[in-house]
């Protein structure tokens, strides 16, 4: 098992493909493994080095809160340990938050972003759902939270697509049995982390090369939370898919897993 230890903590990660390091960081709740069907393409060009983030999956789930400069710093430590100059990174959600701390405080390690779903704050809306997240993950089981959290990302189209909603059905029914589920205190320090995030003031200091993506109809983060963090970031490009949620990536994969393959091969 790949295990590195860093800042304080036994991360584990998974590497795919061959090629120029690409960093994928996942999203609250998430281990790296969610990363498999855009590896799939992206592998094919890359070396994709998925990592489960501090409080989830196989890493280690000290007690919160965390911080997304902390978990940059888990990163930092990773790219170090495999003996790499510097590394494109594509963060999704809250694993964008993290890659903007990354490039804050690391940017020699960083050679390009995508940022997925991202955001330089949370207004009181944010705040809201990151806490009722970790309040109804300690009543819910979890099966109905995997379902909360589908509610949120997936757009109505999903929902009203067939066989998404199957897929949709046969995930709840895999977190009923996970044999590793995330512990609530791992939630609650993603959840802090999510919460305190905030570099507004910071983003301009941003040089690399930057795509800021997501969906016209996400609720979770909304679309003035990734047009505030692109406005901010001198050498950005901003992308929006239309009728798609949260998991805008998912949704619209067979446009996502390329369109981001071919930015990527030229930042």
């Amino acid at each position: 098992m790949p295990f590195i230890t860093t800042n304080g903590i036994n991360l584990y990660y998974e590497e795919r493909g061959t090629g120029e390091p690409l960093l994928l960081i996942m999203g609250i709740t998430a281990p790296g493994s969610v990363w498999e069907k855009h590896a799939d393409d992206w592998s094919m060009r890359f070396r994709c080095i998925m990592g489960d983030n501090r409080g989830v999956g196989q890493s280690d789930k000290p007690i919160g809160p965390y911080s997304t400069e902390q978990m940059a710093d888990d990163y930092a430590g990773l790219i170090d340990s495999l003996g790499l100059e510097s590394v494109r990174v594509v963060g999704v959600s809250m694993g964008s938050t993290i890659a903007q701390q990354l490039a804050l405080r690391h940017p020699d390690q960083v050679r390009s972003l995508v940022l997925m779903c991202p955001w330089a704050r949370c207004d009181r809306t944010a705040e809201a759902i990151f806490r009722h997240m970790a309040t109804i993950k300690a009543r819910l089981r979890p099966e109905e939270f995997a379902n909360y959290i589908q509610l949120l990302i997936y757009s109505k189209r999903s929902w009203d697509d067939d066989a998404v909603f199957a897929d949709l059905q046969a995930g709840r029914q895999a977190a009923a049995i996970d044999a590793n589920p995330q512990p609530l205190h791992g939630l609650e320090g993603q959840a802090e982390a999510c919460i305190a995030h905030n570099t507004v003031a910071d983003l301009g200091k941003i040089t690399q090369p930057t795509l800021v993506i997501g969906g016209r109809n996400d609720q979770f983060t909304p679309v003035w939370m990734a047009e505030e963090v692109a406005g901010a970031i001198p050498n950005s490009e901003l992308h929006f898919y239309d009728e798609a949620g949260h998991a805008f990536h998912w949704e619209c994969i067979g446009d996502f897993n390329p369109r981001v393959r071919e930015w990527l091969l030229v930042n």
